[in-house]
């Protein structure tokens, strides 16, 4: 399920606390993003069509709730990253940023563990 920019700002929302109405998202989002009503709801009618959030009924007005999980859109969204730009690697995508100075002390540290946890689960 692709999700686009525009509908992950909603998701995030939803993700922080659902259920929520259109209006609460607008609330949220609108003034950061310049959204007006309609486009909101354009993204909730979208994010319904790819089953990605769920619509209830609440008297005149609808509640929505998240059906893709953040963990579920990370996975996703960072393996279509690492398969278009990467080949599905994960080295080549370390040594980028490395050669870009992308990657701060702490980063690498925090790498290292990873590896040292990731070597110790394999022996």
């Amino acid at each position: 399920m692709a999700i686009s920019e525009a509908e992950a700002v909603v998701m995030d929302v939803l993700w922080r606390e659902a259920p929520r109405t259109a209006e609460e998202i607008l609330a949220e989002v609108g003034p950061t993003q310049r959204w007006q009503e309609g486009t909101v709801k354009s993204l909730l009618n979208r994010l319904l069509r790819k089953k990605a959030v769920h619509a209830e009924r609440d008297g005149r007005r609808y509640l929505y709730t998240p059906l893709l999980t953040r963990e579920q859109y990370v996975q996703q969204e960072s393996k279509g990253l690492l398969d278009r730009l990467f080949g599905g690697r994960v080295a080549p995508l370390v040594a980028h940023f490395s050669e870009q100075r992308k990657l701060s002390k702490k980063d690498i540290a925090e790498l290292r563990k990873l590896l040292k946890e990731l070597d110790d689960e394999q022996c």
